[in-house]
């Protein structure tokens, strides 16, 4: 049992930890801004699995890491603007529209790797991002040898997380984009466009999403395969509630799970197989559900999620 709780004191672990967190936050956050505007993207799986599958044949055909992280986000944008289009201008079923787009997007990014790879068995690698490795960052103590071993898109979502939390809860703009998640009535009054603050908040945060499925294949891993977002999407949604869509909070839930994950991983190694693995694979999920249900109870919810708004309604 020491042994066990050994493991939380381990650099290594908080490595892994922070490793699995990433795609996580980067997803939390982008669904928590669509849904601060009042849209629910229950796309967010089949945009993982678009940005993934883009950004690393991008960078298969030449591009650049960091261009393919661009490719990446743009194909996430491009898949925010059709969910946009069909729940904030035709007013459709966000839920219907989201599940429409996961499978538009899962289903196009197998056929076009498909359509590149028709012969090859195992997916062609890429050059990943490498570690940071800062020798002022590995001298900070505690921290810095955890961060120093992480990739520059951990970085990149800590930072957005900051910067998020700061333009929601400190900026015109944040307080606008928090007004149409609760308020489209009053938004208006004011002269501002509900439909293009929604559309925005869509299209960046599907763009986000897209970058989580990026660090699938360019940091954590060096390819592309089937299965390989294993619904980390539906966590993300997950953890939007959990986090009361609060950006910081989110990156705390993010940090939570990966640990958990982490942790059952290290967990099946000491069972040495008594255990079946299925029960260690089932620990982050049900922790995971617990923290939910704790969160769920105080969390406020934007009033106006999942509300179609049309011009001059009240």
């Amino acid at each position: 049992m020491s042994e066990a709780f050994e493991i939380l004191f381990q650099a290594s672990f908080w490595v892994a930890a922070i490793r699995i967190a990433t795609p996580l936050l980067f997803g939390t956050l982008g669904a928590l801004l669509g849904e601060r505007a009042g849209v629910l993207n229950l796309g967010i799986e089949g945009i993982f699995v678009a940005g993934a599958m883009t950004g690393w044949l991008a960078v298969y055909l030449g591009a650049p890491l960091w261009w393919g992280v661009a490719v990446a986000a743009a194909s996430g944008a491009i898949l925010g603007l059709l969910h946009a289009v069909l729940t904030v201008t035709l007013a459709l079923s966000q839920h219907v529209a989201g599940l429409g787009i996961t499978l538009l997007a899962t289903a196009g990014s197998h056929f076009a790797y498909r359509l590149a790879f028709p012969t090859l068995t195992q997916p062609p690698r890429i050059e990943p991002f490498a570690p940071v490795a800062w020798a002022w960052l590995e001298a900070v103590p505690l921290l810095g040898p955890v961060l120093a071993q992480q990739t520059p898109l951990t970085f990149l979502a800590i930072g957005t997380a900051l910067l998020l939390a700061f333009v929601l809860a400190r900026t015109p703009l944040g307080l606008a984009i928090r007004a149409v998640g609760d308020d489209p009535a009053a938004v208006e009054s004011q002269g501002l466009s509900v439909a293009g603050l929604r559309f925005g908040c869509v299209v960046v945060g599907s763009a986000l999403m897209a970058v989580g499925g990026a660090f699938l294949t360019m940091s954590a891993f060096n390819a592309f395969f089937f299965g390989m977002v294993s619904g980390r999407g539906w966590i993300c949604i997950a953890l939007t509630v959990f986090a009361s869509w609060r950006p910081l909070k989110a990156l705390a839930g993010a940090l939570l799970f990966g640990a958990f994950d982490a942790w059952q991983l290290r967990l099946q190694t000491l069972a040495g197989g008594l255990v079946p693995s299925q029960v260690f694979l089932m620990v982050p999920y049900l922790l995971s559900i617990a923290a939910l249900l704790l969160a769920a109870r105080r969390a406020d919810y934007p009033r106006a999620l999942m509300k179609p708004w049309r011009r001059g309604e009240r």
